[in-house]
């Protein structure tokens, strides 16, 4: 296998074990996160199948709600919230914090307040009526897996045009992604949207939410804390995806 093959490979490997609670095996080498970056839409792919089989299995068995919260559930399996616990502490940093120190210091802190709580249950339900309101089981299967892609597009592009916040921990370990591997990134997220059916207007108003969404947290927390951590990274990701679900239930 050619070596340049093998090195990706490892960076997939290596966003798989970062991102999801999938079974990956083991490294032969680290890879920096940086490196990986690019391949993370790729593993949000892999990461909604197995949720979009069981929205698949449910639809019309179960009611659409139902199904949308047992879809769900199954996500957080395989992630293990990942990104749903970037939400909440950022959310009790934001709102809980008066000084950059201090919203700093309530994010590293593994409890949840009641911002977190507030903004988990918020998240949870738009995208349990978004995924509720697919037309058809193959319309909310391929949404799951397109939406998975495009929102942690995001995270890349983000990790590119913001500072760090801290000089240590993994967002500070991340902020070397070069506009490259962004760009890969971005072309696997915004191709996935490719795939769902719907005009050329819908598309467009897809990738203005994505837009409205990275640059929304981007001013966010330049403004709340000067930079990006691991945990606005994963605000990022479930507002960008609240954004499609948003859209496309409107349209």
């Amino acid at each position: 296998m050619p070596e340049l093959l093998k090195r990706r490979l490892a960076e997939v490997q290596a966003a798989l074990m970062l991102l999801t609670r999938l079974p990956a095996g083991r490294m032969k080498a680290p890879v920096p996160e940086a490196e990986a970056a690019w391949a993370f839409p790729l593993v949000g792919i892999l990461a909604a199948l197995i949720p979009a089989a069981v929205f698949w299995a449910s639809f019309g068995v179960l009611p659409p709600f139902m199904a949308a919260l047992l879809t769900l559930a199954t996500g957080f399996l395989v992630t293990g919230g990942f990104h749903e616990d970037g939400l909440a502490d950022m959310a009790d940093g934001f709102g809980g914090g008066w000084t950059r120190e201090r919203k700093l210091e309530i994010m590293r802190d593994s409890r949840i307040g009641t911002y977190g709580s507030l903004a988990l249950v918020t998240a949870l339900a738009l995208r349990a009526c978004g995924i509720a309101a697919a037309p058809d089981a193959a319309s909310g299967a391929l949404a799951l897996i397109a939406l998975g892609a495009a929102s942690r597009a995001l995270v890349p592009l983000t990790i590119r045009l913001t500072p760090p916040a801290r000089s240590d921990g993994l967002a500070a370990m991340a902020s070397d992604v070069s506009w490259s591997r962004v760009l890969v990134s971005a072309g696997i997220g915004l191709g996935a949207l490719l795939f769902l059916p719907g005009s050329l207007g819908l598309t467009l108003a897809l990738i203005g939410a994505l837009v409205l969404a990275v640059f929304a947290v981007r001013w966010l927390s330049l403004r709340q804390i000067g930079g990006f951590t691991g945990d606005s990274l994963g605000a990022t990701q479930q507002i960008g995806e609240i954004a499609l679900w948003i859209v496309l239930a409107a349209q």
